[in-house]
């Protein structure tokens, strides 16, 4: 096969694909906004009203104007008279006037006149009668000065009204929801999941419940991308483990096309005689296979293919091979589709414990497993490689991110500062 021998680098084949892309799915759906976590919004969310729609207090305390407690300190201290308590969840009745203070718990709404709030711990009851009226009558001694909007959230502090608080394309997480809560959105329109089907093939592929006869191997690729295609945004919807027949492979593949946004063929990526993946691809429309082989490790026999405008990745059978190449290129599609702000990759700064070799002009990605480093002042972590070969599936079980060892480089050294993409 031709393309095989042209060996692209990973950003400029992913590019290449996503290019050929349709623009993200135009269908949307209203839900809960209790149950969008994870989701993409499908629309700009205006704010409607003001946030927070009152004074409040952040702290314990006092209700005072700033004014009436210029020059207070602990040698020389201002005296102010109480006049009421600030109940919670409602307007208070009075007003503070000169010389007059409120005690006001947190979230407390300002009275007016008030304009700053002295934290508790620098008040003390200097005067106090014995009933309930006398108390209410008492002389504060207030020990510090607050500035005039010191400790208060003014109206519209947070979001004023009709200001645009989260964008089209936003990912949903968790301050999000709380977000909406607090503006009284309880549903919003979020982006249709992605769905995304998947292929196994190989006459040495079965089930997973199944014993394996000497020679066969149980599904796992199935699972392992499924699982991440559904962290990633989308729906896996599975297509069973088909024969190495073309024409059974191209049914198959057909079938998912068209029901799919995404399709997922894993093994038959190789240069093998007896792999179809490619020739299947290009049947199944315009313009094809697109890349055939990338320049990186491991992975390099995968497959980038666009279809009548959807986009088909064959991805190597190895599981540590596919599983990282579906994070390379099979989530990247996922987040086009879904129309979702670009955002940065989790990732860490640590420091790699061995020499690592690398063949000039390949990206290579290592699993690595991160360990506390105390002794450094500079990071956190200790990067320590985990080797083993592409077909080991624990070997990125026990990872904890993968290291990207640049194609410029013939290789990393001990000790050096490394970036590691957390899984």
């Amino acid at each position: 096969m031709p393309e095989f021998l042209t060996l692209l680098p990973p950003d400029e084949a992913r590019d290449l694909m996503l290019s050929h892309l349709s623009e993200p799915i135009p269908n949307s759906e209203r839900i809960d906004v209790i149950s969008s976590l994870s989701r993409v919004l499908a629309e700009d969310i205006l704010a409607p009203h003001a946030l927070p729609d009152f004074q409040r207090t952040t702290v314990d305390g006092y209700a005072v104007r700033a004014g009436d407690t210029h020059g207070a300190t602990d040698s020389l201290p201002a005296y102010l008279t109480l006049i009421g308590e600030v109940p919670m969840g409602d307007a208070p009745t009075f007003e503070i006037g000169e010389g007059q203070c409120a005690l006001i718990h947190t979230g407390g709404m300002l009275p007016n006149g008030a304009d700053a709030v002295v934290m508790l711990e620098y008040t003390q009851i200097a005067r106090s009668g014995l009933s309930p009226e006398q108390r209410m009558q008492s002389e504060i001694e207030i020990s510090r000065a607050v500035a005039e909007g010191e400790n208060v959230i003014r109206i519209g502090e947070d979001v004023a009204q009709g200001q645009l608080v989260l964008l089209r394309g936003t990912l949903v997480r968790p301050a999000e929801v709380g977000g909406l809560m607090a503006l009284g959105i309880t549903s919003v329109n979020v982006v249709r999941r992605v769905e995304v089907g998947l292929i196994s093939t190989g006459d040495e592929v079965i089930d997973p419940g199944h014993t394996p006869r000497p020679g066969q191997v149980r599904d796992i690729n199935s699972y392992t991308l499924g699982a991440l295609i559904e962290k990633g945004g989308g729906v896996a919807k599975g297509y069973g483990i088909v024969s190495d027949q073309f024409e059974a492979l191209k049914e198959a593949a057909a079938k998912a096309l068209s029901e799919c946004d995404v399709v997922i063929i894993t093994a038959g990526s190789s240069a093998s005689t007896r792999d179809m993946t490619a020739d299947v691809i290009r049947s199944l429309g315009e313009p094809g296979v697109l890349v055939h082989g990338i320049n990186t490790r491991p992975g390099k026999p995968t497959i980038l293919g666009v279809c009548s405008g959807k986009a088909v990745i064959g991805l190597p059978g190895n599981p540590v091979s596919a599983l990282v190449n579906g994070y390379l290129f099979v989530i990247p599609v996922i987040e086009k589709l879904l129309g979702a702000l670009p955002k940065p990759r989790a990732t860490v700064q640590a420091m790699l414990t061995v020499n690592l070799p690398s063949q000039a002009g390949r990206e290579d990605w290592w699993p690595v497993r991160l360990i506390a480093n105390r002794k450094s002042e500079i990071v956190n972590y200790d990067a320590d490689p985990i080797f083993g070969k592409s077909n080991l599936i624990f070997t990125l079980a026990s990872a904890d991110g993968l290291l990207r060892i640049h194609p410029d480089a013939t290789g990393l050294s001990a000790g050096e500062i490394v970036e590691v993409m957390l899984l």
